[in-house]
């Protein structure tokens, strides 16, 4: 099963769940796709074992080739190549690799070059396979981390998956392809808002959700309501505890302390995947 773990903003506690329950299961993978913030092994403390760099294609302009006919420019989108008085210029952060701008080219004049945006991480922790995405500084393109990423997700082991915070792109392509997906939030004003909207691209999507409501008793009953009245399954509620919120400042997990949560977590991850009726 792949179980995508997402909220509708950040700071709701989707990697205090992710992380939770990764260490409760017995044998799972557990990636981080929070690229541009990963921070799932500060609390799983993986031995990491081996780094890969991750390249996208962009477009080299043979200056020698170039008619300065402008097709390329009229093509792209996203205006990573403009026609200038002074030749082709191209902005290799706005590009998307999509190849369009070689096909158009008349004179074959431009090639591809990689250009590295992030690293992957691998490592282990107990019965954990443990990834990472790190976005470099300045980048501004995490998908192709993501995508990375999501290729190492093994068919015989259980996955999780870790999600950036917001419904972005990094959002979409994380949960694309989930069986499942948890959507951590808060009883706030905020955190109703931002859930509506994860909660239609889901639908969109049409990937099976259910939804976790973290730091329970504060705020109002508005997202439980909701969450009735849409016939919305409220997988499991949280309780707020300033203790909880002491151990996560200090990079440790709740499990050892509140032991009820973490077996609450992994009947419900069997119910979810089919294991228990």
């Amino acid at each position: 099963m792949i179980l995508s773990i997402a909220s509708g903003k950040g700071g709701t506690g989707k990697t205090t769940v992710s992380v939770n329950l990764a260490l409760s299961l017995d044998r799972v993978q557990l990636i981080d796709c929070d690229v541009e913030e990963p921070n799932d092994n500060i609390f799983i403390k993986a031995n990491i074992e081996n780094t890969q760099d991750v390249n996208v294609e962009i477009p080299e302009i043979d200056y020698e080739k170039c008619l300065s006919c402008g097709k390329c420019a009229d093509f792209c989108n996203f205006n990573a190549i403009i026609d200038l008085p002074s030749g082709i210029k191209v902005f290799p952060g706005l590009c998307h690799s999509c190849g369009g701008c070689k096909l158009v080219c008349p004179n074959d004049a431009i090639s591809w070059k990689d250009k590295k945006i992030g690293i992957i991480r691998r490592g282990t922790s107990g019965g954990i396979s443990f990834f990472e995405g790190i976005l470099d500084i300045g980048e501004v393109r995490p998908t192709p981390i993501i995508k990375a990423l999501k290729y190492q997700i093994r068919s015989d082991i259980d996955t999780i998956l870790d999600c950036p915070p917001g419904t972005s792109c990094s959002f979409l392509e994380t949960v694309n392809g989930s069986d499942f997906c948890i959507l951590v939030t808060e009883s706030t004003p905020f955190g109703f808002n931002d859930l509506k909207i994860a909660l239609e691209a889901l639908k969109e999507m049409r990937i099976p959700f259910g939804v976790i409501i973290n730091r329970d008793g504060i705020g109002d009953d508005e997202i439980e309501l909701f969450c009735k009245h849409e016939m919305i399954p409220i997988l499991l509620k949280i309780p707020y505890n300033e203790d909880i919120a002491k151990l996560y400042s200090k990079g440790e997990v709740f499990l050892d302390y509140f032991p009820e949560i973490s077996g609450q977590l992994v009947s419900m991850f069997n119910n979810i995947g089919g294991r228990e009726k």
